[in-house]
């Protein structure tokens, strides 16, 4: 099993080592659904809304052969938004795996079935 890279980012505030390790648990967990994630990049934002309390902002970008897959979602606490976005990026791993195990059967179907217009 290949680790990942994680890249934890804060903006406008100092992300304690609680919360990062936090953020890396989660993400490592990923590795169970698709084992060829490559890295990923956590951006964790306080959005301002006026005088209210801060809205937090989770953005998760992971890398895994042939693309990007990319969620965003706040919460009360980054934790909620950490889990959140994880649950979501479980989803689209496992139907990226779906869909890429799809295609390699049917290209070994194509690649080895007997051809039937030889005499």
């Amino acid at each position: 099993m290949l680790m990942m890279n994680i890249s934890v980012k804060s903006v406008h505030f100092h992300a304690d080592a609680k919360l990062v390790d936090y953020v890396q648990q989660k993400l490592e967990r990923l590795n169970r659904y698709f084992d060829r994630t490559v890295e990923a990049e956590v951006h964790l934002k306080l959005q301002d809304i006026g005088s209210q309390v801060h809205e937090k902002i989770a953005e998760v970008k992971i890398h895994v052969p042939g693309g990007w897959m990319i969620d965003k979602r706040s919460g009360k606490t980054f934790e909620a938004a950490i889990t959140a976005s994880t649950d979501a990026l479980k989803r689209q791993l496992i139907r990226h795996k779906e869909r890429t195990g799809e295609r390699r059967s049917e290209f070994k179907e194509e690649r080895f079935s007997p051809r039937e217009d030889v005499e």
